[in-house]
């Protein structure tokens, strides 16, 4: 299937027709809910540096137009004199998204997203950590479509952290190469 076919079809109905047979074919799995699933998706922004309220502000609605819902604040739990960080005080923000939204998040990223990463060539294999899990650090807030370029000053960098239940690396890339991620090509 294409990428223009796989972008038009709902995402659960393109798991349940095409990936869980797949996966069952590649893994031996005699049970449909014993296939691994993304379960949701994490996005961290840091703000460390930034101390004007305003800027702050920004950051976090532009999180919020992003995911389609508000981030929680992250705070330091102990303060570092190096850092000039404080004890409660606020460095960056998260939010997690399940169901429907983690879906649709999940055909933005994939399909509009990460295609218009500059000098994007695909992602690391390496990404996979040993649980399943796939992080991208992406350094361009900009990316997303739901942005606009001229409306920013500062660029933001952030981390998406895809959460699945496979229980090893091999199944959890199989599963994300079958959702459609772009790996990097092994050079020949």
């Amino acid at each position: 299937m294409t990428a223009k076919t796989t972008a038009k079809t709902a995402p659960k109905t393109e798991y349940t027709s095409r990936i869980i047979p797949e996966m069952q074919k590649a893994f031996g799995y005699k049970n449909i809910l014993a296939v691994p699933h993304a379960t949701k998706v994490v996005l961290n922004i840091g703000i460390g540096k930034i101390q004007d309220k305003k800027e702050r502000d920004a950051v976090k609605q532009t999180l919020a137009m992003i995911t389609g819902q508000m981030p929680e604040d992250r705070k330091t739990k102990k303060a570092i004199a190096q850092f000039k960080t404080r004890e409660g005080m606020v460095v960056g923000y998260r939010v997690t998204i399940r169901g429907k939204r983690m879906e649709a998040f999940l055909a933005r990223l994939i399909h509009t997203a990460l295609p218009r990463t500059r000098d994007f060539r695909g992602i690391s294999v390496s990404s996979v950590d040993e649980h399943g899990n796939l992080h991208i650090g992406i350094r361009e807030h900009i990316i997303f479509p739901e942005l606009i370029g001229e409306d920013f000053q500062r660029i933001y960098s952030l981390q998406v952290s895809v959460v699945t239940n496979a229980h090893s690396r091999e199944e959890a890339r199989k599963l994300f190469e079958l959702m459609g991620f772009p790996f990097e090509r092994p050079e020949v």
